[in-house]
């Protein structure tokens, strides 16, 4: 059920004991909930992404998006912002891992949290929700289209990051995996590689993989919008969180 909420920018200890910016949203009762991590994507902290935050406060959860670029543009635009994080190869991943373990901290902090928080990121952040759930005590994550789980960018890719299927046996939460097949960062092949590789581990996981979809399907402000997929994807991340996290 969609309830009533209310949202504001709060100040969160992040990596190396960092005060750094994030996005809260919060449903207007006082009851006990389970969070949300929202992470964004590489064109950073943006109206979409704090859209999606409140999405999950309005569905009963704790939702809060820390802000990955707070300290080479503080303050910035979010376009100038993810402009300054591309030129040095996106957010490290120990710093992430900081960045993230502050915001789990965060939501169970809060006064009605069950304990219980999940991780979800689209891209560059679906990646980071992936190595969230290898890192941090979560409950669930979930990884829309995560690039470069498997595989190197490219040369002249803005993201200089390494591959984490290496890491499947790591993971700590079941994990949601929701992909196009029309994509190429991650290729249909590079999901392949990731299933495999929970498999070989043992971990709890789903995939979902559509059809006339490519990367980004679930962008409502790009041509890559896909609504069928977006739909039934939303669908199935609520159900996951449900069953993991509580409604």
């Amino acid at each position: 059920m969609i309830g009533d909420l209310r949202a504001d920018t709060v100040r969160i200890e992040g990596a190396n004991g960092d005060e750094i910016e994030a996005y809260l949203a919060l449903p207007a009762d006082d009851g006990p909930r389970g969070g949300v991590v929202v992470i964004h994507h590489l064109p950073g902290y943006d109206a979409a992404t704090k859209e999606i935050t409140r999405r999950f406060a309005a569905l009963g959860y704790a939702a809060i998006c820390p802000n990955l670029y707070s300290r080479e543009a503080p303050g910035a635009d979010p376009d100038d912002a993810a402009a300054v994080a591309r030129a040095n190869g996106g957010v490290p991943d120990e710093r992430f891992v900081g960045d993230a373990a502050g915001a789990v901290a965060h939501l169970r902090g809060l006064p009605g949290s069950t304990g219980k928080v999940g991780t979800i990121g689209y891209c560059s952040g679906g990646r980071q929700s992936f190595l969230a759930a290898l890192s941090i005590d979560v409950d669930a994550a979930v990884d829309c289209y995560g690039a470069f789980v498997v595989g190197t960018p490219p040369d002249g890719f803005p993201l200089r990051v390494g591959p984490l299927v290496q890491r499947a046996p790591e993971l700590r939460a079941p994990l949601l995996g929701l992909f196009g097949n029309d994509d190429k960062y991650p290729s249909p092949e590079h999901v392949d590689e990731l299933e495999q590789a929970l498999k070989d581990a043992g971990k709890p996981y789903e995939f979902h993989r559509y059809d006339g979809a490519g990367h980004a399907f679930f962008a409502t402000d790009r041509p890559s919008y896909r609504p069928e997929a977006a739909v039934d994807g939303w669908q199935r991340i609520h159900t996951f969180f449900g069953e993991h996290l509580g409604a």
